[in-house]
C-alpha cells in the first residue's frame, strides 16, 4: 500500500496497482450503489455491450485481490463494496497530475483551470470557502 499525503493531512491507503479503465468504470458503480453483487454490475456495465458472467466476476475478484474491493457474501452471493473511498482515488489523480503535468505547482494546476475552463460564481464561491478552511488548517470536504 502507498500513502498519499498533502501538507495538511495523511489520506487513506491506496492500493499500490491502479484502475485500469474498465476497473474504474467497475468502481464508478460501486461507489454509486455502496454495495453490489456481480449480476448488478453485469447488467449496468452492459448497457449494449456482451459481456460474459465470468468476466465480470473474475474483474471484481482481482480487484479485490488489489485491495480496491471488500465483499461479505450471503447464501451463494457475494456482494461487493468499495475498500477505498472515491475521494482518495480522487486525491491521488489530482497528486500525480500537479507532480507529472504541473511541475509539482497547485498554482500552474489552478491557473490551467482558470484561463482554459473557468469557473462559474457558484464554483469560485466554494473554493474561496476551500482556501479559507485551509488557511485556518480545517480539511475542506464537501
Amino acid at each position: 500500500m502507498v500513502t498519499f499525503h498533502n501538507r495538511w493531512r495523511v489520506a487513506v491507503n491506496l492500493p499500490e496497482e491502479p484502475l485500469s479503465p474498465a476497473q474504474l468504470e467497475i468502481m464508478e458503480i460501486v461507489w454509486d450503489k455502496g454495495e453490489v453483487a456481480a449480476v448488478e454490475v453485469r447488467q449496468l456495465l452492459a448497457d449494449g455491450r456482451e459481456l460474459a458472467r465470468e468476466t465480470v466476476r473474475t474483474t471484481l475478484e482481482r480487484m479485490e485481490a488489489k485491495g480496491w474491493l471488500k465483499h461479505r457474501v450471503v447464501g451463494r452471493t457475494f456482494f461487493y463494496s468499495a475498500a477505498v473511498p472515491r475521494g482518495a482515488t480522487v486525491g491521488q489523480k489530482v497528486i500525480e497530475l500537479i507532480d507529472t503535468v504541473c511541475g509539482g505547482s497547485p498554482e500552474r494546476l489552478m491557473t490551467a483551470l482558470l484561463d482554459y475552463r473557468g469557473l462559474s460564481a457558484e464554483e469560485a464561491a466554494r473554493i474561496e470557502t476551500l482556501i479559507k478552511q485551509a488557511r485556518a488548517g480545517k480539511p475542506g470536504r464537501s
